[in-house]
């Protein structure tokens, strides 16, 4: 079969369908959307699953991280995308400070992404010291996928986005983040920005799918960003990502051709146009002209 073609466009993807595409080591393509434009788009080519991620903070509401999104910006773009979506999975970030405090806030936080976003999952960043968190997520009936790696909430932290577990111990470590988040339910862990061979022996030892995002090849399916994939994101190409499409330079050369157009009068054309029955405009300018000098006459008496 093409790897053009979904693997079930007839039906909707699950948790349980990733799983069973890693066991038949088919990889699981997933994307970013924000909108319900962009979600139909994506979800029309047959992906597997939609991350409304919190990088909607720098791709659509022109922060610097992801740290000032809000649970109600997560909640309003999820619901957004969930009414473009037709099969794949939707999963919604949780944002910064929305898992963190307690488990309890967690799960509250998660069950509105959940009953008022419409999504079928949620994702939560961290290791071992969220995995207890996960575990209560999980008990609740919400499915949760990991995020280990460059984890981008905890960027000032980590002193910035490097990849991360170059290192022996910290290679270990990661090893030990992801088992933690896998034992504790999570129905599949994104890795991102670690070394390729790294993520490769990671997702061997797991039993749930691996996402990467600048993680290399081995890992059992791929994430990227809508705008990074389509150049809507400027000039700069983060090195994990690769353009596709130029979508920017189309959308300039669109909007710059409508505005030459505008100025030389030649839109809107004809064809943009509707008008009045025949001999509807002369009424209306007569009846105009007669209360103009009604008012007139009127203004004189006075």
């Amino acid at each position: 079969m093409s790897a053009t073609v979904p693997f079930d466009a007839a039906r909707a993807v699950t948790i349980t369908a990733l799983r069973a595409m890693k066991a038949a080591g088919r990889p699981v393509v997933m994307v970013t959307a924000y909108d319900t434009p962009s979600a139909r788009l994506v979800d029309s080519t047959g992906v597997d699953a939609v991350l409304v991620g919190d990088s909607l903070g720098m791709t659509v509401l022109g922060y610097d991280s992801t740290l000032p999104v809000t649970l109600d910006d997560m909640v309003r773009h999820t619901a957004a995308v969930v009414r473009g979506v037709k099969r794949a999975l939707v999963i919604a970030d949780m944002p910064f400070m929305s898992f963190q405090v307690s488990p309890e806030d967690a799960v509250r936080n998660a069950g509105r992404l959940m009953a008022e976003g419409g999504a079928a999952a949620v994702k939560v960043e961290g290791g071992t010291v969220v995995a207890p968190t996960v575990r209560r997520i999980v008990e609740a009936g919400i499915p949760v996928m990991g995020h280990a790696g460059l984890t981008p909430q905890s960027v000032h932290q980590l002193g910035g986005y490097r990849v991360q577990a170059k290192e022996t111990a910290s290679a270990l470590a990661l090893i030990e983040d992801c088992r933690a988040l896998e034992e504790a339910g999570a129905f599949a862990i994104v890795l991102e920005c670690i070394p390729a061979e790294l993520a490769a022996l990671v997702s061997r030892e797991l039993a749930v799918p691996t996402i990467g995002i600048g993680a290399g090849a081995g890992c059992d399916g791929q994430v990227q960003v809508f705008h990074d994939l389509l150049g809507l994101g400027g000039d700069f190409v983060p090195r994990h990502s690769r353009r596709f499409a130029d979508v920017g330079a189309m959308i300039r050369q669109a909007v710059a051709a409508y505005a030459d157009q505008v100025r030389d009068r030649t839109f809107p054309s004809a064809e943009q146009m509707t008008h009045m029955a025949p001999g509807v405009a002369d009424e209306v300018e007569r009846a105009r002209r007669g209360l103009l000098r009604a008012v007139g006459d009127d203004i004189e008496r006075g």
